[in-house]
């Protein structure tokens, strides 16, 4: 990856809906050399997928919480099951496998009090190798979707 890739990178991570030619003006690149940049930086899997960042405010997810998980087993089909039924539960937006005090943290969302409760107390608890949680209400978020950094956007 080179700093023309970085910069193709930086621009799409806060305007993915860029249209190419306006890229390509921006960038100084024939719009035949940006398209195949972009073509090959996908097919690499270092562009997974292009996403609109929604408000959860106003589709109705006004609660959003960290839950810090424990399991009571830690073999690898333990945590393959955990994961796997994590998978399964809309309400949690990420999941995070952790060294230190907890084994994973995630970030959930719910329309209210109620629903996250039930979402932790039925959900979550329920889960193979389940062993603890800790749940922490998000009161604002500060940052949110910063994109990656590139130290040298140089080269």
């Amino acid at each position: 990856m080179d700093a023309i890739d970085k910069k193709i990178l930086t621009i799409l991570q806060s305007r993915a809906r860029i249209k190419k030619s306006e890229m390509a003006r921006e960038l100084k690149l024939p719009q035949t050399t940006l398209r195949e940049r972009v073509r090959r930086l996908e097919e690499s899997g270092v562009i997974k997928n292009y996403r609109a960042v929604i408000d959860p405010e106003k589709i109705g997810m006004a609660v959003q919480a960290l839950v810090a998980i424990t399991l009571d087993r830690h073999e690898s089909s333990d945590i393959r099951s955990f994961e796997k039924g994590i998978k399964t539960i809309p309400n949690i937006k990420a999941c995070y496998h952790l060294s230190g005090r907890f084994d994973y943290m995630l970030h959930v969302v719910a329309k209210d009090l109620q629903q996250l409760g039930d979402l932790v107390k039925v959900g979550i608890t329920s889960l193979p190798d389940f062993g603890r949680c800790e749940t922490y209400l998000v009161f604002s978020e500060v940052e949110s979707a910063r994109t990656w950094p590139f130290e040298d956007q140089n080269g």
